[in-house]
């Protein structure tokens, strides 16, 4: 793996070229309206590019060019191992412009670009790969019936496949989607999140490059309200995939019920326990994953480890760890490798975070950051911040901050950690810290959360689905049971003489 650590990154970013416009049936076009929209870096206010605004009439273009692909066979009937070919050169594009996609998303959304450059665009690369060897590897189904039956059960894509990804990995959540649905023989239309577009349209550019044929991979730019919207009210779309808030995966929900009944796919918030019980020996470790789990990528992640309930014995010990932790964790410019952590995608995201802060020093013990900091006098910064002492029905502790901000509760049993953990609307996952392997098993058992992490800190593979339970949402990412999400069983009975 290359060493980014040394790369001029400002340098190789006055390099780039941004492409704002749509990219519908294997082609860059603007609006229909004309309209655009400033792509804003977090970091220093800077205007990257302007980008299309894609409104009710391109969403249209996009879902009419990826039901013609679709219905003619170009992606849908090629053959399995040719689609597998084309899925691995996109695989092996994303790493030969590796450099150049990670910056798109350092720049667009102010993620560490040290970050993206080793792990999401990596993994991006990855999961195309993954799934692409995938294809020719799933076999259909001989029903067992009686003499002169024959029933088959196939697996057939669903058509046209909507896609709304948010804006704190947005390649990877764009790849999530776009590689699994694209694997199965589905043509896809996909709504990035308007703070950042740019990776994605990026994407779309490559897949052609790879050879997805033109309408199979379609990437409309714009506004929840009027393009997502759109998006999910249309008629001819089979299928939405949607990660994001809970109120607007709500709001989806209805969309579909409103429209043509289309299956919706929400993996949507998150107020992830982490429990750390005294009888774990490697506090050291507990901590430093701790902290990986609230500040990485800004605290900006549906999983993050936001709630952490600390057995009462070793909660003070356990808190002085995570204050150095985070004072050696201070937010600076994005494309400087040593910086720790990166900008807070937007304004209004940055004035929500501090507005919890505001109001947590009101109820809560504030022991480390709580303030929103500029680099060089410019961006959307905030410190990693911990508030000691919170009680459990604090909004500290009830809401998605979305932000760099931990919540730290005491318990006194295995009980009371278990009943407090659970006592959320969201179960998106979960961590436990324990030496001891029945509790390990009895806990994880009892936690309501997609993905439970033993000794460390939102566990993630390819080979293992991903997503919620209760308002966290439902269907799984990732994995071949994310196949399921965007296809169908089909059964053919064939009746012959015995």
């Amino acid at each position: 793996m290359l060493d980014h650590t040394h790369t001029d990154w400002k340098a190789r970013a006055a390099t780039l070229s941004f492409r704002g416009q749509a990219f519908i049936n294997g082609r860059f076009v603007d609006a229909a309206s004309g309209d655009t929209f400033d792509s804003v870096n977090p970091a220093t206010g800077a205007v990257l590019t302007q980008v299309a605004r894609g409104d009710a009439e391109d969403i249209n273009r996009a879902v009419a060019a990826g039901r013609a692909a679709f219905e003619d066979g170009r992606w849908s009937r090629m053959a399995p191992g040719d689609r597998k070919a084309v899925l691995l050169k996109l695989a092996d594009l994303i790493r030969d412009n590796l450099e150049e996609m990670a910056l798109l998303d350092s720049l667009d959304m102010g993620k560490l670009v040290t970050d993206a450059a080793t792990i999401d665009a990596p993994g991006s690369a990855h999961f195309f790969q993954w799934y692409a060897e995938a294809i020719d590897k799933l076999y259909d189904e001989v029903a067992p019936t009686g003499p002169g039956d024959l029933a088959l059960v196939s697996r057939v894509p669903l058509g046209v496949v909507g896609a709304v990804t948010p804006w704190n990995f947005p390649l990877d959540m764009a790849t999530w989607k776009a590689a699994a649905a694209l694997a199965a023989g589905n043509s896809v239309v996909l709504k990035p999140a308007e703070q950042s577009p740019l990776s994605a349209l990026r994407l779309a550019e490559l897949a052609t490059e790879a050879g997805v044929p033109d309408g199979v991979f379609n990437v409309v730019p714009g506004f929840g309200d009027t393009a997502g919207r759109a998006l999910g009210l249309h008629m001819d779309v089979d299928c939405l995939a949607f990660t994001g808030s809970t109120a607007i995966g709500k709001m989806f929900m209805q969309y579909s019920g409103q429209s043509n009944l289309k299956q919706v796919w929400p993996e949507t918030g998150g107020k992830s326990p982490n429990l750390v019980f005294a009888d774990c020996d490697d506090l050291e470790t507990a901590a430093d994953m701790a902290a990986f789990g609230i500040f990485f990528n800004q605290g900006e992640v549906c999983s993050a480890n936001s709630r952490l309930y600390v057995e009462r014995s070793i909660k003070d010990v356990f808190v002085e760890k995570l204050i150095a932790r985070a004072q050696a964790m201070q937010p600076g410019d994005p494309l400087d490798p040593a910086s720790k952590m990166g900008a807070i995608v937007d304004e209004k995201q940055t004035q929500g975070i501090m507005r919890f802060v505001e109001d947590g020093k009101k109820t809560a013990n504030l022991v480390a950051g709580g303030k929103r900091v500029t680099v060089e006098g410019k961006g959307c910064f905030v410190q990693p911040t911990i508030f000691d002492d919170v009680a459990h029905e604090d909004p500290l502790a009830r809401d998605e901050i979305f932000g760099p901000v931990l919540s730290v509760i005491a318990f006194d049993s295995e009980e009371q950690a278990v009943r407090m953990a659970n006592d959320s609307v969201y179960g998106l996952a979960a961590s436990v810290w324990t030496d001891n392997l029945s509790r390990a098993c009895r806990v994880s058992e009892r936690l309501m959360a997609g993905t439970v992490s033993v000794n460390t800190v939102d566990a993630l593979s390819a080979m293992t689905p991903f997503g919620g339970m209760k308002q966290s949402g439902f269907g799984r990412d990732l994995s071949l049971h994310s196949l399921e999400k965007y296809t169908a069983l089909k059964t053919t009975w064939i009746k012959y003489r015995a």
